[in-house]
């Protein structure tokens, strides 16, 4: 497994569809994973620091975890299939070591929050550098982050209908 951090998020031009793009700490290594836009901004809030009057998703799920004595260890990106990425979020409870099925987004999503390393198996980055030695390069602005940097900033929890 290799450790990987979030670099950005990203759109793909073509399809206007949200891209978390992981980088390994020497930068040889760089993993997209097409997301969606309500995981994206998901991501974005824990890259950003972003706190809500009342718990998203991810922070009742990691709240349920600590309330229940235990902690995430890491996140694994485990496996590439017919497009599809899987993961894993390993939890240290009572006993042992616990592997729960994930989405790659909800996974990295909880980690951020939880401070827990996120690793790719080995297998995963070499099957997406092969695959697109073989496809046509996806480009993306330079402004993507500015874009989500400039969501969030917009955003008003106090402007929403239903309150979070």
């Amino acid at each position: 497994m290799i450790e990987m951090k979030v670099f950005g998020l990203a759109l793909d031009e073509e399809s206007q569809v949200p891209v978390l793009i992981l980088k390994d700490s020497e930068e040889k290594n760089v993993l997209p994973i097409w997301i969606g836009a309500m995981e994206a901004m998901a991501i974005s809030l824990a890259l950003n620091d972003v706190e809500l009057p009342r718990p998203m998703t991810h922070d009742l799920l990691l709240t349920m975890i600590h309330k229940l004595d235990a902690h995430v260890v890491a996140v694994n990106v485990t496996e590439l299939t017919e497009g599809t990425y899987y993961a894993e979020i390993e939890v240290e409870v009572e006993g042992g070591i616990r592997r729960i099925d994930s989405r790659p987004s909800d996974a990295i999503a909880l980690a951020l929050r939880a401070k827990a390393p996120i690793l790719v198996a080995e297998m995963v980055i070499e099957q997406v550098a092969n695959e697109s030695k073989e496809a046509s390069v996806v480009a993306f602005s330079s402004d993507d982050a500015d874009k989500w940097t400039e969501l969030l900033e917009k955003f008003d929890p106090n402007d929403t209908k239903y309150k979070m």
